[in-house]
């Protein structure tokens, strides 16, 4: 029995940081969106979709778990792709644990055993946790298996799990257990953000990955990389009542060629109405208040090769 409990005192409060890793498609954005409850990370069946350590947080009476959901490493192609990877590395070397995504309707690969390795090669290495996620997808016998081939990694790649865990963010299931055992692992200390906030993302940033996933909905395999988004201006619109207030929202969708920008503007402008229409609908339930998106889409010549294009564009 603890000090704490034995004196009849509440637990200690805990805090700390917390990153899932995985392949593209491992589920670690909706795994975030789903602890959080609400949506701050954009998901997509595209890889790399996630650009920027997106922070989401997890308030309880006992804890406060920052989670950050980050882009996937990858073999860099572009000097964007260099960055991405760079910011994975940073967050992995600063978080107190890194949940490990296993899809289990999938083998353990060499992609997923790459990135293991890479983890263990940190000079200060977080708490590691196994996530055997999508478990609505797969038989109690495949995820017994799966289960296995999780723990026979750890002696092959030198590196141990503290617990490995089963959920379905889809249906729920130990998304609750996670969040214990993840917030177990956190050291004890002060909130990081007062209670109730759910991101530390300006609303500016959360609505142009909305954008961006609206865009990224149905296009070509090549095209989601060259895809960004920038909001230029928002503000309420004047003269309306105050029971019925409506956002002027300015943004511009972003490509690289020509050719892309046919893509997204579709025959007669058709794409880049769904693709309002849809970002419209997410951003209205992000801010509680109808929205008039204004649209643009422009054209930088290769920016993800670009040092100036990506910083100017925040990368």
């Amino acid at each position: 029995m603890n000090r704490d409990s034995a004196a009849g005192s509440a637990p200690a409060f805990r805090s700390g940081f917390a990153c899932f890793v995985g392949r593209p498609n491992a589920g670690k954005s909706t795994l975030t969106n789903a602890l959080v409850g609400s949506k701050i990370a954009i998901t997509s069946s595209k890889p790399q979709t996630t650009r920027h350590a997106i922070r989401g947080i997890v308030n309880r009476p006992d804890a406060q778990l920052v989670l950050i959901d980050t882009p996937g490493l990858h073999r860099p192609r572009t000097l964007l792709g260099e960055r991405l990877n760079d910011v994975v590395r940073d967050t992995w070397s600063e978080v107190d644990v890194v949940g490990i995504c296993l899809p289990s309707n999938e083998r353990i690969g060499p992609g997923d055993k790459y990135l293991m390795g890479q983890i263990a090669q940190l000079p200060k290495r977080p708490k590691l946790i196994a996530i055997a996620t999508k478990e609505d997808l797969v038989t109690p016998n495949r995820m017994i298996e799966h289960l296995q081939a999780i723990d026979a990694v750890q002696a092959e790649l030198g590196i141990e799990f503290v617990h490995i865990v089963p959920v379905s963010a889809e249906s729920g299931t130990n998304l609750n257990e996670l969040a214990d055992l993840i917030i177990a692992e956190l050291p004890q200390g002060p909130a990081y953000y007062p209670d109730g906030e759910i991101t530390d993302e300006p609303d500016e940033t959360l609505i142009a990955e909305l954008i961006r996933e609206a865009a990224l909905e149905g296009v070509r395999d090549e095209l989601p990389h060259s895809i960004v988004v920038t909001v230029e201006e928002m503000r309420l619109r004047e003269g309306r009542p105050e029971d019925r207030p409506l956002l002027d929202l300015f943004a511009n969708l972003i490509v690289e060629r020509d050719s892309q920008k046919g893509i997204i503007i579709g025959h007669k402008g058709s794409r880049l109405r769904e693709v309002g229409s849809s970002a419209r609908e997410q951003i209205r339930k992000l801010l509680g208040t109808p929205v008039h998106l204004d649209l643009r889409v422009k054209v930088v010549k290769d920016w993800q090769r670009d040092a100036k294009a990506l910083n100017r564009l925040g990368f």
